[in-house]
């Protein structure tokens, strides 16, 4: 059904578009993970937002990894394209 691409979303633990891109993937069965940056602390914060940075230098939310595409924002239709659903 998917390309067997690993899937990361860098969200925030308030935020709609965030909670809509992960609500829309878990209704698409599809395994992902995740990083709610605004509940991390300190270095792993620092850390994390750096890795988020070399992906998305706006640093918005949520930047959707999926294999070596990037999407910002809950775009529907490209985030299922990139899926190959």
């Amino acid at each position: 059904m998917t390309k067997e691409n690993p899937v990361t979303i860098y969200s925030l633990s308030t935020c709609s578009h965030c909670k809509s891109t992960k609500k829309m993937l878990s209704e698409c069965t599809i395994k992902y993970e995740f990083v709610d940056v605004d509940l991390l602390e300190g270095d792993e914060r620092k850390a994390i937002l750096a890795d988020v940075k070399k992906f998305n230098p706006k640093c918005s939310f949520p930047t959707i990894i999926i294999g070596d595409k990037v999407i910002v924002g809950f775009k529907e239709k490209e985030i299922k394209e990139a899926l190959g659903l």
